[in-house]
């Protein structure tokens, strides 16, 4: 299953998200500092996918790269649970711009 960025939208304006623990514990030491849930839900709202994993267990997930309100660019790994339509914050951190071309493409 390929999730589209309009029904990972619709979740985070619905306040249907879940964070699993390693994803607040990512943002609490992000090491350019730390990211609050505001920031997230401006970034992936604002987001395109970069990255799609459609065999990820236990529910397809994908890479989302967004700014915030404030232009701090952040990566979001997504997944969602269809059958509690409810989108999963895997982990958040803000790329390094050495590892990411236009924060859209790994560096190869």
């Amino acid at each position: 299953m390929i999730i589209n960025i309009q029904t990972i939208i619709k979740n985070f304006k619905n306040d249907n998200v879940l964070y699993t623990h390693h994803a607040k514990t990512e943002m609490e030491i992000e090491e350019f500092g730390q990211i609050n849930d505001e920031e997230v839900f401006e970034a992936v709202t604002n987001g395109e996918i970069i990255e799609n994993y459609p065999d990820d267990k236990p529910y397809p997930s994908l890479l989302v790269f967004g700014l915030t309100n404030k232009g701090r660019p952040l990566h979001a790994v997504v997944a969602y649970n269809a059958d509690e339509d409810a989108a999963i914050v895997i982990t958040v951190y803000q790329p390094k711009p050495e590892k990411w071309i236009e924060y859209r493409r790994r560096v190869k």
